[in-house]
């Protein structure tokens, strides 16, 4: 009787020391004090391609330095810097079979500031002649060759779309033109002028070596850039602050990076990554998708949006593509005895699953997912200038970390391997 005794009185204490532990490093005073400095009006609104969103990068790569996190092999700091190329349409002509083509027929993806393109010039037709207009571009879009895509006029309504391929992107050694026509080009001529400019992007991107597992690594992340300012005025409120989306995830990525730091028992190398230009089409996980091995990427915690309640209350969260690997059930297992638990997306039809960072490694074949608590039906200030500080649950924030921390941790430890994620063509 008095070994039993003994032994729930140790097993108290380790309980309780950890908790202690847990709570030192993960706690609510910590949590607002990162959350507050990203989500500030003199952040900006932390908007890509502007001032605002270096000094939130300065800030995050700042917390990897006082967390002591290593540089991610192969860089010289914690910032993922890369470039992204921005087309501007200056002119465009063609002839097809005699017949002449304007500007307003052509939509040119393309990053070369020049293209002189006939039959000669090894080019692919395609037709896109179904109601699955975007998905068949898309498609080819992903094929990086050279592509001549005629769109019949049953697509006339719809062929404006196409023209958001034509924001900013990769430097690409591709071209893709569409081209609304009926005819079958036997010959044809087109003349394409752009502007083209460059600018610069970047990830925060800290590294804690693992152990005996080094090779495998397990991603923390959440993007920190958000909309910008509206046009001021003076009556108004014109900052996007972006508290939730998603200051509040990287607040968490960033109070990850303290613990595990502190904890010094990772037997898998674990990345911390603070996304760039998730706003304007993901631009900072797709760039870092392609540095990373994928096969070796065990899991991937995408943070977005969790602070505040879910639809299930306090200490609750859910996992986007839940059904896609068995990611969520080790998680839940860990959390085995405590209040929180995790839940399957609850809004399947917002696809949510292929709408945030998590998407890139996913189609990888990684079994990255993203949590988070937003009730996506109903979520009050999503994208609107009220996402400020004073909306968010700091409590519950801050218990949603910890939960991660420990439901993740036999994945850190390499006990747990979670199934793989089916690639996406």
């Amino acid at each position: 009787m008095k070994r039993i005794v003994l032994i729930q009185v140790l097993l108290f204490s380790s309980t309780f020391s950890f908790a202690q532990q847990i709570d030192k490093i993960i706690n609510v005073a910590e949590v607002e004090r990162i959350e507050r400095t990203l989500s500030a009006d003199d952040m900006k609104g932390r908007k890509p391609f502007t001032p605002s969103i270096d000094k939130a990068a300065d800030f995050i790569a700042a917390e990897f330095t006082k967390a002591g996190l290593a540089y991610l092999p192969g860089l010289s700091s914690y910032k993922q810097t890369f470039s992204v190329v921005k087309a501007k349409p200056v002119s465009a002509t063609g002839i097809i079979n005699g017949k002449s083509f304007g500007a307003d027929s052509m939509i040119c993806v393309s990053t070369e500031a020049s293209l002189d393109i006939t039959e000669r010039s090894g080019y692919s037709i395609q037709n896109l002649d179904t109601s699955s207009l975007m998905t068949q571009a898309n498609r080819l879009m992903k094929q990086h060759k050279n592509y001549i895509v005629l769109v019949d006029s049953f697509h006339a309504a719809n062929f404006s779309k196409l023209k958001r391929f034509r924001r900013e992107s990769f430097k690409n050694d591709y071209s893709v033109l569409f081209i609304r026509t009926d005819l079958k080009p036997a010959s044809f001529h087109f003349r394409i002028e752009q502007e083209i400019s460059s600018s610069s992007l970047t990830n925060v991107v800290g590294y804690l070596p693992g152990r005996s597992k080094k090779d495998d690594q397990v991603v923390f992340s959440g993007h920190y850039d958000h909309l910008g300012v509206v046009k001021p005025n003076a009556e108004q409120d014109s900052i996007y602050n972006g508290a939730n989306d998603d200051a509040a995830g990287t607040t968490a990525v960033i109070m990850l990076a303290h613990y595990f730091a502190k904890q010094k028992n990772n037997e898998r190398s674990l990345v911390f990554v603070a996304f760039t230009a998730e706003e304007i089409g993901g631009y900072g996980s797709r760039y870092f998708s392609q540095q990373i091995n994928a096969d070796k990427t065990v899991a991937m915690f995408n943070i977005e949006m969790i602070g505040t309640e879910s639809k299930w209350g306090t200490n609750s969260a859910y996992i986007t593509g839940y059904e896609k690997s068995d990611l969520g059930k080790i998680l839940q297992s860990n959390l085995s005895g405590t209040a929180f638990h995790f839940e399957p997306d609850p809004y399947p039809k917002q696809q949510l699953f292929y709408r945030s960072d998590n998407a890139t490694l996913a189609a990888l074949g990684v079994p990255a997912h993203t949590i988070s608590t937003s009730k996506m039906d109903s979520e009050k200030y999503y994208h609107t200038l009220d996402d400020e500080i004073e909306t968010l649950d700091m409590n519950n924030m801050a218990e949603i970390i910890k939960a991660i921390a420990i439901s993740s941790t036999s994945i850190v430890n390499g006990k747990d391997t979670p199934s793989r994620v089916e690639k996406k063509d």
